[in-house]
């Protein structure tokens, strides 16, 4: 599994707070008949949006990324998508195209905000959005880097969600962050939502989320796998490699599904200098 931090960034809907040292400002847009809580740090003209994953936000998801990536080089936005964070309400839901929906989203706030080109960084389900936008909006995206993600859903990922679908056997470290960040029954509830909701894509062809979008990503892609992730089967980056066509691969060897996090100085330096070419 993975560790998240809570910082409660967005209660008031606007603000700064400090993320280990870096002054981080927070504030809330109204995006699709939402208000989605974001976070920004940095003045580069290279704008970045930080897509987090399943049930996460931008400060649980991205602290080591808002802190460490060049402020002189990048501004960096991440956002909770609606229903996670402090994007509530809505209380959040997944239908069928949910992650399309997230994806609107994400671009629709960059567009609010004032960016018209930048590059999208998305780990885990935030790399699945990121794809998908990618696809559907080219001319607004510069680099797509995505980690921890996948494109369709097969039976032997449906088995890794559901070994993990009862929060009460997750390990203390592991589930005390997110209760307190959403109270244990909202949590709980939308967790085994969650899980429910990336399985129904089986019943796709392929059991496909994106996988026919990703021949129209047209933007420079890095794919980044940790080579341990007990999350994500190592065929998933194979298979976006193969299928986006300008698109490379690294591989950490002892990165997990939380690599970003647990090896932040090397992934912060692979991907700036991945941004910088």
């Amino acid at each position: 599994m993975l560790h998240r931090e809570v910082v409660n960034a967005c209660t008031t809907g606007k603000g700064s707070f400090q993320c280990k040292g870096t002054a981080v400002q927070a504030g809330k847009k109204s995006v699709n008949g939402v208000e989605l809580c974001y976070q920004q740090t940095g003045a580069g003209d290279h704008a970045l949006l930080l897509m987090p994953g399943a049930l996460g936000s931008g400060v649980t998801d991205f602290g080591p990324q808002l802190k460490g990536l060049d402020k002189k080089r990048f501004t960096v936005v991440a956002f909770d998508p609606r229903g996670y964070g402090s994007s509530r309400p809505p209380i959040r839901d997944f239908p069928s195209d949910f992650f399309h929906r997230d994806a609107q989203d994400g671009l629709q706030l960059m567009q609010v905000l004032g960016f018209s080109r930048f590059s999208l960084l998305g780990w885990s389900d935030g790399g699945i959005t990121a794809l998908i936008a990618a696809a559907l909006s080219p001319a607004n995206v510069r680099k797509l880097v995505v980690w921890g993600s996948n494109a369709y859903v097969s039976q032997e990922d449906i088995a890794i969600y559901n070994s993990v679908r009862d929060v009460s056997r997750w390990s203390e470290r592991m589930r005390s962050p997110m209760e307190v960040m959403y109270g244990a029954e909202y949590f709980r509830n939308t967790w085994s939502a969650w899980v429910d909701g990336i399985s129904q894509f089986t019943h796709n062809p392929q059991g496909s989320i994106c996988l026919e979008l990703l021949p129209q990503i047209s933007c420079p892609t890095l794919v980044v796998h940790g080579q341990k992730d007990p999350m994500v089967p190592s065929v998933h980056p194979q298979v976006l490699l193969q299928h986006i066509p300008n698109a490379r691969l690294h591989v950490m060897a002892d990165g997990k599904h939380n690599l970003h996090l647990r090896f932040a100085a090397e992934f912060n330096r692979l991907v700036e200098d991945f941004l910088l070419e």
